[in-house]
């Protein structure tokens, strides 16, 4: 018997060896024939070893179908978690412990005119939702005929996923990257307590500006939670306790580096090759599945390969073959905070001109389970959702933002620059995108590499958005900026363009569009490196959106040259950083001193010293190029005596946190590592978590790694990377982590985790030949009549 079984080993060992050393195209392949209704033609799905599913139809309303579909049979429960959420409907599935979450998600849908919110896309756009969601209901309907397929998080929940509607793709707006809410509050706080001067600072605002008290504004009325149904609003959920709950809320940040990107394109001038490059990585919350789903699309007038978002058809970031695309947040302003008098007789009117003017309510019914449904009336202004009633004071607040407009569904505007043919055509297309506000980098076959930003950006009469205004009519938004005025790049002098979220307007640009971007540190890095390369490569390409150098480190360091002190953990802290080069590995022991030194000992110590005690700690944010400047310049920043007084904050700093940091990792600092305290988990909302993985970087690198400094988590950062070798597609490369399947039960759940980990890709196949070669799995659509 035991002959036998080692035999029978051996045999199994050497027909694993046989196949996995087998030619890919010679592998088995799984394969099946699925009768899909409302399909015209038979569609083939062929994915790939990766995961990456290439679709080829006959005509782009089979793929579209398909592409919905697909999507579904991939990433259903974060999908329909993601239509609940978006929609209000929570409590439908969830119980009455969601119904305040669903009023407040409810406020921000979209609800205007659907035939002008159609039109603002283009002419097949509709078409292209509607049959998108045709495609996820046909995959729902399988589910009910085949229950044992249901993803197990649906049996884990106890309900069944729902059908869509094609206006679900867009009336969901809460997911969408806005500014500057957050930070109008914040700075109302900050001037509160210690005038308009005070808020410089908070945050170094770009053009230079100082922010002024609009006229008929009293800061000290804004609350610190007038915020609270916003943020209910848009936020997921997350489970814990054996129970869904909403996410909690992340810490404001006006620059929103938390949802930062990284993208830039050279010309055929400076590559080894003669063909342009585009690089491209995203930066948004880390969750399993992620947030990005690689598809390729294939249908006569359209080849497109890349990355979108689940629940749209369409690719937001990749190629069509000639063209290469991808984006970054651009810094466009796009929200205002509205403060209302009530009318003391009757608190539903708010002062508007030279009267009173009446709430506007709709009135909804949100179904609960187990439970009656609960009436619920939302109220609205002029202006737009009523966020906070404040009986106390008689006011009220309410929230404008571009989200309600046509045309500004979150990256649904990709369905009009997808199949552009050249910089003109990308560029028309771009003039009317409205949300998120986006930088795009472009690259194309015939050699030409550019820049255009998109955003639909206010017109303010009169004040320039940084704090909240009185809603009486004094301060109007005066329709909104014509896309064509906004500046752009083609093949400039340089040989490359980039984008990391920094300011990009050139010097003189007449429009007010945005004063809180993003500091240039990631840009700064990316320029340095693209310019240092006369010969760049793919993976000169790919080891930059791997590179960990963070200049404000390199600046800060510098700024300790000199500096002594007779505290012994001070010397030994000054003695460790004195030898780093700014490069935040994860096996770096200088950067494991430097990172939780200016995250929790140095950066709320600088905010105690030059924001208003009475809201120091309460604001949670530091920038970093304020923090950089008053180091450097410390007579400007602390007055007479101001070289003593930082030097007295990096002394009593620099001991707290080397003190901290042997207490967690040990008295040696030869063994320390930051990737022993930062780390990265792909968050799944019902516990299917993936990591943790020791993580380097930092926020300010250009492999960007915000985390927190209370746990050191790793909370945003690029889980989908690209590097496009265009013209020459097949030599492209990718990765998206963990894996392209939101199926806990699929080998492509968590199969590309550690080739992000360790800075991997694969080939992102674009050619039928490879796709053929590479291919581990085919799935036939056809018909049912």
């Amino acid at each position: 018997m035991r002959r036998r079984l080692r035999a029978g080993t051996a045999l199994a060992a050497g027909l694993v060896l046989a196949l996995t050393t087998l030619p890919a195209a010679a592998r088995p392949q799984e394969a099946e024939t699925l009768r899909i209704p409302g399909l015209k033609h038979p569609v083939e799905l062929i994915v790939d070893r990766w995961g990456v599913p290439h679709i080829y139809a006959r005509d782009t309303d089979d793929l579209f179908l398909a592409q919905g579909f697909n999507a579904a049979r991939d990433r259903l429960f974060q999908i329909d978690l993601w239509r609940r959420r978006g929609l209000g409907e929570l409590s439908s599935v969830f119980g009455p412990a969601y119904v305040e979450q669903d009023k407040a998600t409810r406020m921000f849908l979209y609800r205007g005119d659907m035939d002008r919110e159609w039109a603002s896309y283009g002419p097949a756009a509709k078409r292209a939702a509607t049959r998108f969601t045709e495609g996820i209901n046909a995959y729902v309907r399988r589910l009910g005929r085949n229950p044992e397929l249901l993803p197990p998080e649906f049996r884990q929940l106890g309900y069944a996923p729902a059908l869509w509607r094609p206006e679900d793709v867009v009336r969901i707006r809460s997911h969408g990257i806005g500014k500057n809410l957050y930070s109008e509050v914040l700075r109302s706080l900050v001037v509160c307590a210690g005038g308009a001067k005070a808020s410089a600072a908070l945050w170094r605002l770009e053009p230079e500006r100082d922010a002024a008290v609009p006229k008929g504004l009293d800061p000290c009325a804004v609350p610190m939670d007038v915020l609270r149904t916003y943020e209910l609003a848009t936020r997921g959920v997350v489970f814990e306790n054996g129970a869904l709950r909403p996410a909690p809320a992340s810490p404001a940040d006006p620059s929103g580096s938390n949802a930062g990107s990284n993208s830039w394109a050279i010309s055929p001038g400076r590559t080894a090759t003669g063909r342009p490059i585009l690089a491209g990585d995203p930066h948004r919350s880390l969750t399993a599945p992620s947030l990005r789903y690689m598809a390729h699309l294939s249908a006569p007038g359209l080849d497109v390969i890349g990355a979108g978002e689940p629940a749209l058809p369409g690719i937001s970031m990749g190629h069509n073959g000639t063209i290469a695309f991808g984006l970054t947040i651009f810094g466009a302003d796009q929200e205002d905070l509205y403060v209302y008098e009530l009318d003391p007789a009757d608190p539903g009117r708010y002062r508007y001109g030279g009267g009173w003017e009446r709430f506007r309510t709709t009135a909804e019914r949100v179904p609960v389970a187990g439970a009656a449904p609960v009436d619920v009336e939302l109220p609205f202004t002029r202006h737009g959702p009523v966020i906070k009633i404040d009986r106390q004071r008689n006011l009220a607040y309410a929230v404008r933002t571009t989200w309600l407009e046509p045309g500004t569904s979150p990256y649904f505007g990709s369905m009009t620059y997808m199949g552009a043919r050249d910089f003109t055509e990308f560029s028309a297309a771009m003039r009317t995108w409205g949300g998120p506000p986006e930088n795009q980098v472009y690259a194309d076959v015939s050699g030409n590499i550019g820049w255009v930003p998109g955003a639909l950006t206010p017109k303010r009469d009169g004040y320039d958005g940084l704090l909240p205004v009185p809603g009486d009519g004094r301060y109007e938004w005066d329709g909104f900026l014509d896309g064509a005025r906004l500046p752009r790049s083609y093949n400039p002098p340089q040989g490359f363009v980039a984008s990391a979220n920094e300011f990009n307007l050139p010097a003189g640009h007449p429009d007010e569009l945005g004063f809180e971007w993003d500091p240039p540190y990631r840009r700064q890095r990316i320029d340095e490196v693209l310019a240092s390369s006369p010969r760049g490569t793919v993976e000169d390409s790919i080891r930059l959106q791997a590179d960990k150098v963070s200049t404000p480190a390199r600046r800060i360091v510098r700024v300790l040259d000199g500096l002594t002190s007779t505290d012994p953990d001070t010397t030994r802290a000054l003695r460790l950083l004195r030898s780093y080069d700014g490069v935040a590995d994860a096996d770096s022991p200088e950067a494991a001193l430097f990172e939780p030194w200016f995250s929790r000992h140095l950066a709320p110590a600088f905010r105690r010293a030059v924001l208003p005690p009475e809201v120091a700690d309460s604001i949670p944010i530091v920038d970093a190029r304020l923090l950089v400047d008053a180091l450097e310049n410390p007579e400007r920043w602390f007055g007479s005596g101001g070289t003593a007084a930082r030097d007295k904050l990096l002394d009593t700093s620099l001991a707290a946190a080397y003190r901290e940091v042997a207490g967690r990792l040990g008295a040696d600092p030869r063994t320390w590592r930051w990737g022993a305290l930062q780390y990265t988990t792909f968050t799944s909302p019902v516990g299917a978590d993936v990591g943790p993985f020791p993580r380097g970087g930092s926020a300010y690198t250009v492999d960007a790694s915000a985390y927190s400094p209370a746990t050191f988590q790793q909370s945003s950062g690029a889980s989908f990377k690209m590097v496009l070798d265009v013209g020459r597609w097949d030599n492209s490369r990718a990765v998206n982590a963990p894996g392209q399947s939101g199926d806990p039960r699929s080998p492509h759940y968590r199969d590309l985790a550690e080739r992000w980990r360790s800075g991997e890709y694969f080939p992102l196949l674009y050619s039928r030949a490879q796709v053929e070669r590479h291919a581990a799995s085919r799935i036939t659509l056809t018909p049912t009549d």
